[in-house]
């Protein structure tokens, strides 16, 4: 395919990369993450679970989650702070009767003190002094976190020498956090596994999505990086990166 029709085509993924919740079905069978890790964060959580707890998740997207555990929704709460997706929880958690409240900033969640008996948090901001404020006793705080490093090979290959966005999100790092913060470290992993991208229109299109990652990337900017992609992909048939996650369960 000529170099014209790859730019009509990877404009076109540029021009449709928006997201509501959550969702990355438009790019479904078209790359592939996070199926090796060592731990299922979902598994850890359900496990955590009984019917009687009050819980809160924090950062919860589109509620897709939190919805999926099935727990009671008198005994649930939860958070958002991205615009769109503090839209979408209004209309699809307020009416269930879940406790939504619009919160962009972690150091202060509009919930009374020691409120909840388990805190979730999935690739979401934290604040390990606050969460400790909002647990009771015995409550758990179980966080899945995307780690400093994470995708940081596939940055280099399209805007090299940019700067991590997060490098304090290490387990290390915040490990020491929380016990600080009054915590006893329940569990804690950290897995780097890999990303592959199997056409590039793909790959703009995640680019776009996930911009903290790749800030400023645009086809127009990164054009003779992504025709260096696809004569990687043309040869190898995959373009692959790594993704860095840590899990961190705490008790207070």
């Amino acid at each position: 395919m000529d170099q014209e029709r790859l730019r009509a085509l990877w404009e076109q993924e540029e021009r449709c990369a928006h997201i509501r919740g959550w969702d990355f079905s438009h790019i479904r069978g078209r790359y592939e993450e996070e199926h090796d890790l060592p731990w299922s964060y979902e598994a850890l959580v359900r496990g955590c679970l009984s019917s009687g707890l009050d819980i809160l998740d924090y950062d919860t997207g589109g509620g897709e989650f939190l919805l999926s555990l099935g727990h009671p929704y008198a005994k649930t709460a939860a958070t958002e702070g991205y615009p769109p997706n503090v839209a979408l929880c209004r209309e699809t958690l307020r009416p269930l009767g879940i406790d939504f409240r619009a919160c962009s900033d972690p150091s202060r969640i509009p919930f009374e003190s020691e409120s909840f008996d388990r805190m979730l948090n999935r690739h979401g901001s934290f604040d390990a002094a606050e969460a400790f404020r909002l647990l009771r006793r015995g409550g758990l705080f179980l966080t899945e976190q995307v780690g400093g490093d994470n995708d940081r090979d596939l940055v280099e290959l399209v805007l090299p020498g940019t700067e991590k966005p997060f490098p304090h999100l290490t387990l290390a790092r915040q490990r020491r956090v929380f016990e600080e913060a009054g915590f006893r470290i329940v569990q804690a992993d950290e897995a780097y596994r890999p990303i592959r991208f199997y056409d590039v229109g793909a790959f703009v299109w995640f680019a776009h999505v996930i911009e903290w990652e790749f800030p400023g990337f645009s086809v127009d900017r990164c054009l003779d990086r992504l025709l260096a992609m696809q004569e990687r992909l043309d040869r190898d048939g995959v373009i692959e990166g790594t993704i860095h996650r840590f899990l961190l369960v705490a008790e207070k």
